[in-house]
């Protein structure tokens, strides 16, 4: 079993550290690090949204996890609070999943949610 690293309340799991860090090393670009962000939309409500940021703003916090950036946007914080990003390979998918406790329901996909 793996263990997650946990900062401001949001983990990520080795898996999910490891595999980001490995996209971001093949990027053309540099960039600060990774954006995880909630924004409105999707069936449910909200969606995630992760992406690669060349540079934190103003209402950003930047977490690390073992040398990654995280920047994640204030307002997007206390929706992700306890939530677990991990990177999964497997028959049913391969991708990275959010486990969130601040969701009280998500969509069949699990790309939205509703808090």
């Amino acid at each position: 079993m793996e263990t997650t690293t946990a900062v401001q309340g949001i983990q990520l799991t080795p898996s999910a550290v490891t595999k980001v860090k490995d996209i971001l090393a093949k990027q053309p670009e540099t960039f600060q690090g990774l954006r995880i962000a909630v924004v409105g939309g999707g069936c449910s409500g909200f969606q995630y949204h992760m992406g690669f940021e060349k540079a934190s703003g103003l209402n950003d916090q930047v977490l690390n996890f073992d040398g990654l950036n995280v920047i994640v946007d204030n307002n997007s914080l206390q929706y992700l609070k306890g939530c677990e990003v991990d990177y999964v390979e497997g028959l049913h998918g391969t991708g990275f999943k959010f486990n969130n406790p601040n969701a009280v329901s998500t969509c069949g996909c699990g790309e939205s949610f509703k808090a």
